[in-house]
């Protein structure tokens, strides 16, 4: 380490003593006993002027000799003795912090040269240990979880995978650089998902702000975060969230410039968003999709399915089916095959059927029953049960007259409204007097100067 580093004095101990030439006359000594077998005799010279740098405050001479254990032990394939080394060397009396980081990160190399999967484990677990609780090496800790979260996972244990890696609370770091902390979170969310715990997904996706993903350089951890995001909407049959997330994967470069890649998401934002429950926001966000996306244009069924939703003229259920069953039923949001699929068919038949009431309570102000069912293409106790859903959900005001077998639309207005409208009306017909009898007085006038030239 150097030492005109501004971290090299942070939060330790000042140097009472130089000791890096004892260090460098030591190190090629120590080299010699290793090479020649001689591990205890090696470690014994560095343990006793590591002994002496540490009560100095000497960091940066205490940072070689810790890394020279580490190698003198890893080196020989002494994996027992290296976990031993570290655990000892962390708990020194007055250890110095950014040693031990050293140290740490040093063994850290080791882990992939282990020969077998039960020596690295155990040396993870070692180095975890030594780690934990540790402010110093919280970073150092997290990948240590990484890599003992690979194996877990390697071997399908999810469960124990997935409750290792929530014990690290990486946004509290820090250290740690905020796209290394992205990826874990990411990680987080990955397992959690594997794992199918939806709740605990929710609740960590929280932890990462989207305006993260403005800056430079971040789009396949964007991508990452919205495709998880994306399964876990479907699970919850959230569909306007689902379009949103699609929405954001659509506005990425990567996807936007690519002509292989933007029409499959543009369809399935598309979709989505058709079958999202109607609301201001879905009916906005219909509206602009149709006149600011340009590209809409290219994929002529997605178009005119827009179109259907957004003009008000009754779109038929058996007309949309053959229209566009051939096509859509072979896409992942509506696919035969599976069952989620053949669910959201259904849906879009419900949306169908509820834009169509939509246009009905608009153009109509009373429609006997029979005449519904044969617009609606439903029998009369699924009419019902949609005019019902309809009003509950308040997109419509409609009462049913079940006896005389009407539908009435019309709603009715109370006496503030009454009063309301009839001052209106006064107040345009006296705005028409004023302006006649306006109009009146510059004829007379104009008729008087014609006469009087």
């Amino acid at each position: 380490m150097d030492k005109n580093d501004p971290d090299y004095h942070m939060n330790e101990p000042k140097m009472e003593k130089d000791y890096s030439e004892s260090v460098t006359a030591l190190l090629p000594e120590v080299e010699q006993l290793a090479s020649g077998g001689q591990i205890p005799q090696a470690l014994e010279k560095l343990h006793a002027l590591e002994k002496k740098t540490r009560s100095a405050g000497d960091l940066s001479s205490t940072s070689q000799l810790l890394v020279r254990i580490v190698s003198v032990c890893g080196d020989s394939g002494s994996w027992a003795l290296l976990e031993q080394e570290v655990a000892a060397m962390a708990k020194k009396h007055g250890q110095l912090k950014q040693a031990i980081a050293k140290m740490v990160q040093s063994a850290m190399e080791y882990v992939d040269k282990t020969p077998d999967e039960q020596t690295r484990v155990e040396l993870i677990e070692a180095l975890r240990t030594v780690t934990e609780g540790k402010i110093h090496v919280e970073v150092e800790r997290a990948r240590l979880t990484r890599m003992r979260v690979a194996i877990y996972e390697l071997k399908g244990q999810i469960k124990e995978a997935c409750e290792t890696l929530q014990e690290v609370q990486v946004e509290t770091y820090g250290s740690m650089d905020k796209r290394e902390k992205t990826d874990f979170i990411l990680e987080q969310m990955r397992l959690c998902l594997a794992k199918r715990d939806y709740i605990r997904l929710a609740i960590i996706s929280h932890k990462i702000n989207p305006k993260f993903f403005q800056t430079d350089g971040t789009e396949d951890l964007k991508l990452r975060f919205y495709e998880l995001m994306i399964q876990y909407d479907l699970h919850e049959e959230n569909y306007l969230e689902v379009c949103r997330h699609y929405k954001q994967v659509y506005e990425t470069n990567a996807i936007k410039d690519d002509t292989a890649k933007w029409p499959a998401v543009l369809q399935n934002m598309v979709l989505y968003l058709v079958l999202s429950p109607y609301g201001n926001e879905q009916s906005d966000m219909l509206h602009r999709v149709q006149k600011e996306d340009h590209n809409l244009e290219k994929l002529e069924l997605c178009a005119q399915l827009v179109k259907g939703f957004t003009t008000m003229e009754l779109t038929r259920w058996p007309a949309v089916e053959s229209i566009y069953g051939g096509e859509f039923r072979k896409t992942d949001v509506f696919s035969a095959q599976t069952e989620d699929g053949n669910k959201r068919w259904l849906a879009l038949r419900d949306r169908v059927i509820e834009h169509n009431i939509r246009v009905i309570a608009k153009y109509y102000t009373r429609a006997s029953t029979q005449r519904l069912t044969e617009l609606l293409d439903l029998p009369s106790d699924d009419v019902e049960r949609f005019l019902s859903k309809a009003v509950v959900d308040g997109t419509i005001y409609a009462r049913i007259d079940r006896p005389a077998g009407v539908v009435n639309f019309a709603k009715p207005s109370d006496s503030e409204e009454q009063l309301n409208g009839w001052a209106s009306d006064v107040s345009k017909l006296l705005g028409l007097v004023e302006k006649t009898t306006h109009l009146i007085a510059k004829e007379e006038i104009v008729n008087k100067i014609a006469r009087a030239i």
